[in-house]
């Protein structure tokens, strides 16, 4: 069976699968691309390619890998823990611990390939993956550039809701209990054989009164543009559960204190553009690592504008940008 992909390939790359554990043992699956004519001696650039939150390797994060190995990196689009074709159960399960631990060890995989520079390695992160780039990149300091693109912090958007409206002691202990609720419904169910409750996948059928930011998500996960089986986002989403860890860790705790490189791009119309704004602001205010800090708004675009639309992601500045910290 051919697989499906939401992009074509490249005709100057080659896409390899290959195979990763991470420290905690989870067998994770990737795609490596590469230049065709790349010299067999040579030591290259390398970066690695996780997102949006809930899709695959198939979809966003292969098409930005397929377009920079286009462009002279060797690139790794990875299924993160628990989702895709990479190992972990429970199924559909997250964790900023565990899936910071991912882009870390797809580090560590493309440090020990002959062919890459273990000095010049670089990750990018797309939508909720931007969180987790900007989370890897405050604890790895292999990481010599960071791309975060159209990012959410996943953290703050679990425990505060969109636009921080349910920023509250109140909301998010109603929250909690309404989580352990479903944990004990969770065990019953998968004591006699059952499964996880999964939610929040894109809503399906589109209700007509919808945000225009879920009518954008709709028009990439549920139609041939962007639907890919394996994604939780075109299916039925994550166990509800799985919020659990977010809303008990807040990411980019550290943020402030990266060292190396980073670009956070963002689109103008964006209902999620604040996310970026806020990250960017708590990386260069009074830090002393602000100088090699850039945010990139892109006008017109909305958030899964970045995702596929290649008119507006900005890829001549992301090349820009890596060979620049990766040299």
């Amino acid at each position: 069976m051919e697989e499906h992909y939401t992009f074509t390939l490249n005709e100057n790359v080659i896409r390899t699968k290959v195979t990763f554990k991470n420290h905690f043992g989870i067998k994770l699956v990737g795609d490596l691309y590469a230049p065709k004519d790349l010299p067999a001696t040579k030591k290259n650039p390398a970066i690695a390619v996780c997102g949006p939150f809930g899709a695959v390797k198939e979809q966003a994060s292969g098409l930005y890998a397929n377009e920079m190995a286009s462009r002279g990196y060797i690139t790794l689009a990875f299924d993160p823990s628990f989702t895709g074709e990479s190992g972990g159960e429970v199924r559909y399960m997250n964790s900023p611990d565990i899936n910071t631990e991912d882009f870390m060890a797809a580090v560590d995989f493309l440090s020990t390939r002959e062919n890459i520079d273990p000095d010049k390695i670089g990750i990018i992160g797309i939508c909720g993956w931007g969180g987790m780039a900007l989370n890897t990149a405050a604890i790895d300091t292999r990481i010599k550039a960071t791309v975060a693109s159209t990012m959410y912090d996943m953290s703050r958007v679990t425990a505060n809701g969109y636009f921080d409206i349910a920023n509250s002691i109140e909301a998010r202990n109603k929250a909690r209990k309404a989580l352990m609720a479903q944990r004990i419904e969770d065990f019953k169910a998968v004591s006699s054989g059952g499964t996880y409750k999964l939610a929040g996948g894109v809503i399906d059928p589109l209700p007509e009164d919808a945000p225009q930011f879920v009518k954008d998500y709709y028009a990439y996960y549920k139609t041939p543009r962007g639907y890919h089986e394996r994604s939780l986002n075109s299916n039925g989403g994550w166990n509800v559960t799985a919020g659990t860890s977010l809303l008990n860790t807040k990411l980019l705790a550290y943020s402030n204190e990266i060292e190396n490189a980073v670009l956070v791009i963002h689109g103008e119309k964006a209902h999620s553009r604040y996310f970026s704004e806020d990250a960017f602001k708590n990386m260069t205010e009074g830090s002393p690592f602000a100088a090699n800090k850039e945010l990139m708004i892109i006008p017109e675009a909305s958030h899964v504008d970045l995702y596929d639309n290649k008119d507006k992601i900005p890829f001549a500045k992301i090349d820009d940008f890596m060979k620049s910290n990766l040299k």
